[in-house]
């Protein structure tokens, strides 16, 4: 649970999939997770284009974090089992309980406020732009022709996001102070290769 708890406000997925991520998903080499989204956009009627899967880039955080779960519930079905069985995945109320457990209270926090909290940070104060984020959200996004992107679309760009978000969670966790950062130019891809980020 302490595994979960640490991951949430990285990855600011839907509750439902992070306590359903599947083993089977997750390609820890290649740093990145494969996963079936749980929500349908209500346009997805009228953009059957649409994909019912996201990528999603795992930061160097996170990937630290699995492998060292990996020896506890890499044989098993799911990442983070029931404590009962191995055969199901955590209870829906296991987040929420943890938070609780920490002293952050219902009205401060919930598992999906993750999501909306890491919106907000990422646009206001990484100047992200918001095509990338609602990718990273699971969104719909709609170009100029008025198809549905594809879910693994601006992949580097995203890579590359992520990584700069678990960053400044680790400042903000370590104590340190966080001055307001310059624009992160996530268009640019000779920045992102020369980085280390690929596909």
């Amino acid at each position: 649970m302490q595994c979960a708890l640490k991951i949430a406000p990285i990855l600011f997925v839907r509750p439902f999939e992070l306590r359903t991520a599947r083993w089977a998903d997750i390609d820890l080499t290649n740093a990145k997770w494969c996963m079936e989204l749980s929500k349908r956009n209500e346009e997805r009627d009228v953009h059957q284009d649409a994909d019912d899967h996201l990528i999603i880039p795992l930061p160097t955080q996170v990937v630290e974090i699995l492998r060292t779960l990996h020896r506890f519930s890499g044989n098993g079905r799911y990442v983070f089992p029931s404590l009962r069985t191995n055969e199901r995945p955590m209870s829906e109320n296991a987040v929420l309980a943890a938070l609780r457990r920490v002293g952050i209270p219902k009205e401060q926090m919930c598992g999906h406020g993750f999501r909306a909290t890491a919106r907000t940070i990422l646009r206001e104060r990484l100047h992200i732009e918001s095509e990338y984020i609602e990718h990273e959200l699971g969104h719909q996004v709609i170009d100029s022709n008025g198809r549905a992107y594809n879910r693994a679309s601006f992949l580097p760009e995203r890579r590359l996001m992520m990584q700069e978000w678990a960053n400044y969670l680790d400042k903000l966790k370590s104590g340190e102070e966080v001055p307001s950062p310059k624009p992160v130019l996530l268009t640019d891809i000779r920045m992102i290769q020369v980085a280390g980020y690929r596909n």
